[in-house]
């Protein structure tokens, strides 16, 4: 029996599992924003389809983007600044 949350067999079908793939082909700022959007997408419908199981999914996705948002950091702080300049 596969696990649903961390490993779901229809993404580890096959040499690679599909989030390896996605992190391997976008930038660290990228993956984090894709990962922030998982999160966003999971919990908005935890309510309405998969209940638990979609606030577990929500985590993996929320721990993956923090693990990866130091590399990014600088990045994000950039924007920050640049946003409030704007704003200003």
């Amino acid at each position: 029996m596969s696990d649903k949350v961390h490993s779901p067999s229809h993404y580890t079908f096959g040499e690679i599992e599909t989030i390896d793939y996605i992190r391997d082909k976008l930038t660290d700022h990228e993956f984090v924003g894709y990962c922030i959007g998982n999160v966003i997408k999971y919990i908005s419908r935890h309510r309405h389809k998969g209940g638990k199981e979609d606030l577990q999914k929500a985590l993996v996705y929320l721990k993956w983007a923090i693990d990866n948002y130091d590399s990014t950091d600088d990045l994000f702080n950039k924007i920050r600044k640049g946003h409030a300049e704007v704003s200003s």
